[in-house]
This record gives C-alpha cells, structure tokens and sequence, in this order.
C-alpha cells in the first residue's frame, strides 16, 4: 500500500544552500568572537590611574569636610541662639506668672468685697471713719492693678514673640542638624571609596605609588630664636625666615604639630584637619580666624603668589578647599587629607589657588 507520508524537503539538495550555510556560520563564529570580546574583563588601570584616583577622591573628601566643618559652625551658632531664646522665653514667662499672680490676688479681693458699691458699703459700715481710709486704700490698689494689668499685657506679648522667635530658631537648628548629617555622609562616602580602592592594591603597589609622591617632612625637628628648624630630610627645608611676631608664632606652632594625624574635623590638640590647623596655630598666636577654608580666605589681605612671605595662609584647589601655612622656599606646613598626618610639603604639589595675611 502506498504511503500517505508528505515527501520531505531535502534542503541541502543544491550548492545554493550550502553556500548560504557556510556564510551564516562564519557570520555566528564571528558575533561570538565579538561577543566574547564585549564581556572580556576591562583592562586594569595603570599605577598612575589608581594613584590619581586616589588623589581625586582625597580631594574630593577635603571640600565635603570644609562643608562639614561649615555646616558644624552653623550648628553650634544656631543652637547657642536657640538655647538663648528659650532661656529669655522662660524667664519671661516667670515674670508673667508673678504679674498673673498679683492680678489673681486683686480679684479676689474683689471677689470677697462682694462688688457692692461704695456708698451702701458706707451705709453699713460700723465705723464710717475707718471705711474712709479703707476706700483710699482700694483706690490705690486699683491704681496697682491697673499697672500691674498693663505690665502683664506686655509681658504677655513679649512672650509671645519670644516664643514664636524660639520656634523659628528651633526649625532653623533642625535644618541644619540635617545639613550636618548629610555632610557626613559625603564625608564617609568619599573616604570609604579612598580607602577601598587604596586596600585593593598588593604591596608592591602601594609601594609604587609612595614613590611616586616624595616624601614629605613630617619630623618635629626644633624651633629656636630665629624661627628656623631642622627637618629630618633635608630635601624640604622647613623655615627660613623672615618672619617675626604673631606669624612667628603660628609658624612655631604647625611646626610643632608635625606627625600628627589629619582627622576631619578636628582642631587638636590630638589630631586636625587643614583649616583646623590654621586656626589653630593662629589662636596660639592670638589671631582668631574662621573655621571653615573659606571663611580664612577672607579673613586677612589677600596676596599674590610672588607677594607670598612665611606666616601667610596659601589656599589650594579652584574650590579654595584646602589650605597651609607658608614656610618660605616654596614650601607650606599643611594637613593633607585621611591617612596623612601634619607634614611640610611643596605648593607645587597642590594647584594655587590664594593666599592671605594676617600678621
């Protein structure tokens, strides 16, 4: 019997096909090669590209802790006012209670007089003549009430505005309570990604980037009468004068604070930031200076570059984020940034950015 079963195609019956084939898988093989070479691992950076990294993260890390240090200033001030105000809030209310207490006890009197007029009261009374002086007394007393009820009006309204200018100062404090927590962050972020990239590093490469960045002088060396002091390595003299006075002093004190560990935030004794170190050594000085990178760069008369003598603040970054103190010799006593410690380094290691002076 026949069988019912539809012929198959025989698709590679000809050359035409097999051609085709034989293009469509050299067309696969070589979208699998592309596609391998799209998912290949990325090519590791070089030394330098981590080292810069690194650097840029560092810096980066350095303007978020100047708006840290910024937002803290701003935390204090305001809690110090809203503390003020609340103080004067409940003083003044004190005042209103005691008023309020005076004006209580009028009432009552009152109250016990059984607001009958003056002249039945005459009428009944025992002894008229004692009424008399009775009814000049209460004339006084009226004239005290009166008085004591203006003093409380005013109280009242003092108070008032006290208390709305306590609750305005208290949204401002929670405002910048959550400024300063977000710049925290920023803070930890910037410095957990330094330290992430810097921890994946083998020895030897961080021992490459070390000698890719001279090494600094961070000895405490000795300061005498002439303000001049010795440094462990030669290559980086630390100062050489002139300078005399209060800037001699604030010399004397970064210099002092060499191999102390940069910590954001701080203003020593123990560790510092940049700008805490400035302020710091100027205060030994007798200078107060603002806290914050930005706040010294307008505190004192700006120079130029060529202007520069030791003492004054030399500012670096175009964001003005980062500062020292000028040693003469192209050299600045700076605290550089998480995981470096007080040290004497070039400028040219940092972009210029300004420089002030404040003796």
């Amino acid at each position: 019997m026949a069988s019912h079963r539809k012929p198959r195609t025989r698709i590679l019956s000809t050359t035409a096909p097999r051609a085709a084939v034989g293009i469509t898988t050299a067309a696969l093989a070589s979208v699998t090669l592309l596609s391998e070479s799209a998912h290949a691992a990325p090519a590791k950076p070089s030394i330098a590209e981590v080292k810069a990294q690194i650097d840029t993260l560092n810096q980066q890390a350095e303007v978020a802790t100047q708006h840290l240090d910024q937002a803290k200033e701003k935390t204090d001030t305001q809690r110090a006012k809203t503390n003020q105000l609340l103080t004067q809030v409940a003083q003044k209310t004190e005042k209103m209670n005691e008023t309020r207490r005076v004006l209580g006890q009028f009432a009552s009197a009152q109250y016990r007089d059984g607001g009958l007029d003056q002249t039945t009261q005459l009428l009944l009374s025992d002894d008229p003549a004692a009424f008399l002086n009775q009814t000049h007394t209460m004339d006084r007393m009226t004239t005290t009430q009166q008085q004591a009820l203006a003093t409380f009006q005013v109280q009242q309204e003092q108070a008032s505005i006290q208390r709305g200018q306590a609750s305005s100062a208290l949204k401002d404090l929670t405002t910048a309570q959550a400024s300063l927590a977000t710049q925290k962050k920023n803070v930890n972020a910037k410095l957990a990604a330094a330290h992430k990239l810097l921890n994946s590093l083998t020895a030897e490469q961080k021992a490459q980037i070390a000698k890719m960045h001279p090494k600094a002088s961070n000895s405490s060396g000795s300061s005498g009468s002439s303000g001049s002091s010795t440094a462990s390595n030669a290559s980086y003299p630390t100062y050489s004068g002139p300078a005399s006075g209060r800037a001699q002093q604030a010399i004397n004190f970064a210099l002092a604070q060499r191999g102390k560990p940069y910590s954001s935030g701080m203003t020593g004794p123990n560790s510092y930031d940049c700008s805490g170190l400035t302020q710091a050594a100027y205060a030994s000085a007798g200078i107060h200076i603002g806290r914050t990178t930005y706040d010294q760069y307008d505190d004192g008369t700006h120079v130029s570059e060529s202007q520069l003598r030791p003492g004054d603040l030399v500012f670096f970054y175009s964001g003005i984020s980062h500062v020292g103190i000028y040693l003469g010799n192209g050299n600045v006593v700076h605290a550089p940034h998480t995981g470096g410690v007080v040290e004497i380094a070039p400028m040219s290691w940092m972009p210029f950015a300004g420089a002030v002076r404040l003796a």
